[in-house]
């Protein structure tokens, strides 16, 4: 007998991020050939989910979710979902996957290039978006899944692999000979993940600059060796080759910087997060011109010279000791807030909007 219910998808309005609704409307949920259906159970909402949505368009962000109406947006997430059915040979009904999905209680996708691993989604739409948003991973395959730490990965796992991979490419190119690494937005999870993966080398003097009222919390992580709000930039010694980490994408900060360390200043990196950068993003007035880090350049250098498998174990590991760190007592980095349905959602998306979502707090929503 069929199998009908009512499917829930919360759509945002893309002029005015604030502004969301709940979308119900029956329909049947079995699988045809070639396709599954998943059951979304618990994602994340973040300040990048925001940031991206406002480059929407032009990273195509919407388009992996059309909701066919122009206005509306179908918000993708980081998150877990079950497999409620499935007509695809290699996936089993109950199996969860990891991946990204939208803000819905259902989604159908079109499985291909089927592995242990997991799958990549083949619909038609999304063969020319980002792969690596396609791919979604098997938790019965994942060494480093563990259901406990479930909120941490999908708050943490999108961020970290940025991370990693950028420590990795200062550390490949030994800093760029300087001996102090200066962050801006130092309070965002990107931005400490990156700390904390230089940091594993000691004697390095990592800096943070950020706004006065996070400046208690990013003292508080103990993974910067300084800490300055924006306006006490000046104060920072300038006499030591220095490395610029800008993850505020501010310009007229990134010429504060320029301008304040001068001839000290060596590498200038743009770890932002969009993918295509404005070409006015990129250029500085003073001291070496912005470069724009982008992960999976270096991946794919790493894959060529340490395999793939490697390269897997060393995001793994890496993650597995951040999930310590920033769970550590007594004074945690990341408080993890789980909220309940699409209304905690509704608030959350407008809360983040308006930035009234301290920056020590992870939320995570589970339907």
């Amino acid at each position: 007998m069929p199998n009908r219910s009512t499917v829930s998808r919360l759509f945002t309005r893309k002029d005015a991020l604030d502004q969301t609704r709940l979308v119900r409307q029956e329909e049947y949920l079995d699988a045809v050939e070639g396709e599954i259906v998943l059951r979304l159970d618990l994602f994340s909402l973040t300040t990048n989910n925001i940031t991206y949505a406002a480059f929407g368009d032009s990273m195509r962000y919407w388009q992996f979710f059309p909701t066919g109406e122009d206005d509306w947006g179908h918000m993708p997430v980081w998150g877990f979902a079950d497999v409620l059915d499935s007509k695809v040979e290699g996936i089993a009904a109950g199996e969860r996957f990891y991946g990204y999905f939208p803000i819905a209680s259902h989604v159908r996708m079109q499985p291909e290039r089927i592995t242990p691993r997991g799958f990549y989604d083949g619909a038609e739409h999304r063969r020319t978006l980002t792969s690596a948003y396609n791919q979604y991973t098997r938790c019965s395959w994942d060494s480093y899944y563990s259901p406990a730490t479930e909120a941490l990965q999908i708050l943490l796992k999108p961020l970290f692999l940025t991370s990693s991979m950028l420590a990795d490419f200062l550390e490949d190119n030994e800093l760029f000979g300087a001996r102090q690494v200066v962050f801006s937005s130092a309070s965002s999870k990107t931005a400490y993940g990156t700390a904390a993966c230089l940091g594993r080398q000691p004697g390095r003097q990592l800096l943070a600059i950020t706004s006065a009222r996070n400046l208690d919390i990013v003292e508080g992580l103990g993974c910067y060796q300084q800490s300055c709000s924006y306006d006490q930039l000046e104060s920072l010694a300038s006499d030591q080759p220095t490395l610029y980490v800008d993850f505020s994408g501010d310009l007229a900060l990134r010429e504060r910087v320029h301008r304040h360390f001068g001839a000290s200043l060596v590498y200038s990196c743009f770890a932002g997060s969009a993918q295509t950068p404005e070409a006015n993003a990129l250029g500085c007035a003073v001291g070496p011109q912005p470069e724009f880090f982008f992960a999976p350049v270096q991946i794919r250098k790493r894959n060529a010279e340490w395999g793939p498998e490697q390269v897997g174990r060393h995001i793994g590991e890496g993650l597995l000791d951040f999930y310590q760190q920033v769970s550590r007592p007594p004074r945690p980095w990341l408080r993890v807030e789980e909220g309940q349905g699409y209304e905690a959602a509704r608030q959350l998306i407008t809360a983040l909007f308006h930035g009234r979502v301290a920056a020590d707090e992870g939320h995570v929503i589970r339907l």
